[in-house]
């Protein structure tokens, strides 16, 4: 029988309760504003900041999500729809102790701002492929964080290491996906929103002198 969104949310907070290692969440927020300053510093340039924070997120992915699939004992994902909910309600909640809400199908035709997402692609209209947007109420990330003028004018995309953790993570099992912020409350946007597009399915490597 298929799991509920309801057994998912159960998951997850019995996932973070039992979860040992807790960090303080002021403490992780300050540390992770930190690291970005320290970027900013060393790169002087906003665009190479968002990549790198990528980059990061996504070796913190490829790592997490062995953690995560030995604690949740969870199976394969019958879709990309079932994906969306296990991010939301088990995988943020295990780690971060947020549930963001989920919305499934494709994006918007019309962006409302012309600017590039936090990956530095354009806006566009749907495309074909399966879509998930994740919808953070909270974000522990960007406590005590106000951008500064010239931030929000280079682009930064503070949280960018939570779309490198997606794809990293997504990866390991088999699926490659590009994970996006389109929206961010410190960029004077009304709502922090991550979209997620699977690019494809990618097939399981057979070890060498195996049929």
């Amino acid at each position: 029988m298929a799991t509920t969104s309801k057994q998912y949310k159960g998951i997850g907070e019995d996932l973070w309760k039992g979860r040992a290692e807790k960090v303080n969440a002021e403490l992780f927020a300050l540390t992770y504003g930190a690291l970005v300053v320290q970027l900013i510093q060393d790169y002087e340039d906003y665009a190479e900041v968002n990549k790198q924070l990528e980059k990061m997120g996504y070796n913190i992915g490829t790592r997490l999500i062995e953690d995560f699939l030995a604690k949740s004992n969870l199976g394969r994902c019958s879709d990309f729809r079932e994906v969306g909910e296990v991010v939301s309600k088990v995988g943020f909640k295990s780690f971060l102790n947020i549930s963001p809400s989920v919305t499934h199908g494709a994006p918007p035709s019309t962006s409302t701002s012309p600017r590039p997402m936090s990956t530095g692609s354009a806006p566009t209209g749907p495309s074909s492929g399966a879509y998930f947007t994740l919808t953070l109420d909270e974000n522990p990330l960007a406590e005590f964080v106000e951008l500064p003028e010239d931030a929000l004018e280079g682009g930064l995309w503070f949280s960018n290491v939570l779309c490198g953790v997606l794809r990293g993570a997504l990866e390991m099992v088999q699926m490659q996906v590009q994970a996006e912020f389109v929206s961010d409350v410190l960029r004077g946007d009304e709502t922090t929103e991550i979209r997620v597009r699977l690019i494809k399915t990618l097939d399981e490597e057979i070890p060498v002198g195996d049929d």
